[in-house]
């Protein structure tokens, strides 16, 4: 089949443009940083951190160095009772369960606050399924951490009801999904804490590594705050063992001036969905994520378009001959089939197919409506006349 590249390739993600998009008023913001010295928990951590917790409609945000950091932080500060910051609050032997369809982050944040890890099926919908989450609870069982994924929310109010009978600490892996709601409520703000990352290609990107902690407790919170800073309580005195996970301040300015921008950067993304949707509503091969406006309890935020494609890697291969990116997601691996994590004897059948068909295609802000025209195009041209076994198209 013929396979001519376009006029112009589509990669997935274009870096350079989360510079050259805002080049003047990004080199504006790092001379007024430089020139008055304010490098290290400045003015503009703590007015990013307020304006963030305003946006999310929540009491407290903490800005740390990336999100899988604040996973650990939010685990060992929600965790902890006593008001120590130490790893051995975690009772050896706890448990906590996790999607395994998500980055090794997120189990690795587990592992790290001294619990055990226990990945668990995903849904149809790509997120933590409530009802392998109820199966996979144990007398160990302590906590349940679902990760908000692809900048869509979980469905929240099963997995409260799972947490309220059994007494389980819901703690949120919300790095893809900053301002995604379920039925009104901002991903990040459903348990009693949560992590946000703002990798440069998150929906709100730094120029590094950044991420922030989210939490309604006041305690969390300060627990929180000393355990990314050394220990430090609010008065300087050193409350236990902390880390050195400080949200850089020029990061943070650059976060703050990129917050106010941030509904637009939303609708826009919303806008390429639906665009998407358009285009390949007709091709049965794929499975398509949910629309826009297809679901009243929830609004997404698309950080990645992720479909599920029979002849997936024929058709990335295909994909890429025509000059356009996509991306298997986590490496094309879930978190429980890598071996050396010693996660591989969990049976997770859906999953594991799954990850035979999953593919990202582009999504970012900078993305043209006629480059996702050549993208359906390239998907139908792979399709036409190519007859593939396995299930037929299913809404999602």
């Amino acid at each position: 089949m013929h396979t001519a590249a376009l006029a112009r390739s589509i990669p997935f993600f274009p870096y350079p443009q989360v510079f050259l998009s805002e080049e003047d008023d990004l080199v504006s913001i790092f001379r007024d940083v430089g020139r008055r010295g304010a490098f290290i928990l400045q003015r503009d951590v703590a007015h990013f951190e307020e304006n963030l917790a305003r946006f999310l409609d929540v009491r407290h945000a903490i800005g740390v160095a990336n999100a899988t950091d604040g996973l650990l932080i939010a685990l060992r500060a929600a965790w902890t009772e006593s008001g120590r910051c130490d790893p051995g609050s975690v009772e050896p032997g706890s448990e906590v369960i996790f999607s395994s369809h998500t980055m090794v982050a997120t189990a690795a944040a587990i592992h790290f606050a001294g619990a055990t890890p226990v990945p668990v099926e995903c849904g149809a919908d790509h997120l933590i399924d409530p009802a392998a989450v109820e199966a996979a609870i144990t007398p160990r069982t302590r906590a349940i951490l679902p990760t908000q994924l692809n900048g869509r929310t979980a469905d929240m109010d099963a997995l409260e009801g799972i947490c309220a009978r059994h007494g389980l600490l819901l703690i949120e892996d919300a790095a893809q999904a900053l301002g995604a709601r379920f039925r009104g409520r901002c991903a990040g703000t459903f348990g009693a804490a949560a992590a946000i990352s703002f990798f440069p290609a998150k929906l709100l990107g730094c120029l590094g590594d950044g991420g922030a902690v989210i939490t309604g407790d006041s305690e969390i919170a300060a627990r929180a705050a000393a355990l990314h800073d050394h220990g430090r309580g609010a008065d300087g005195e050193i409350r236990g063992w902390g880390l050195n996970s400080r949200l850089d301040n020029l990061q943070a300015a650059i976060l703050d001036y990129r917050l106010q921008k941030y509904g637009a950067a939303i609708e826009r993304r919303r806008a390429l969905a639906q665009a998407y949707r358009d285009a390949l509503a007709d091709v049965d091969e794929i499975v398509l994520p949910p629309g826009p406006g297809g679901d009243p309890d929830h609004f997404d935020v698309y950080q990645n378009y992720e479909i599920e494609a029979l002849g997936r890697d024929e058709l990335r291969e295909f994909l890429a001959a025509r000059g356009i990116g996509t991306l298997l997601p986590w490496g094309g691996k879930a978190v429980h089939q890598w071996e050396a994590l010693g996660l591989r004897t969990a049976r997770l059948p859906r999953t594991d197919d799954l990850f035979e068909r999953v593919l990202l295609l582009p999504m970012h802000v900078w993305l043209a409506e006629e480059e996702i025209a050549d993208i359906a195009g390239a998907i139908k041209d792979f399709y036409r006349g190519r007859v593939f076994g396995g299930r037929n198209r299913k809404e999602r």
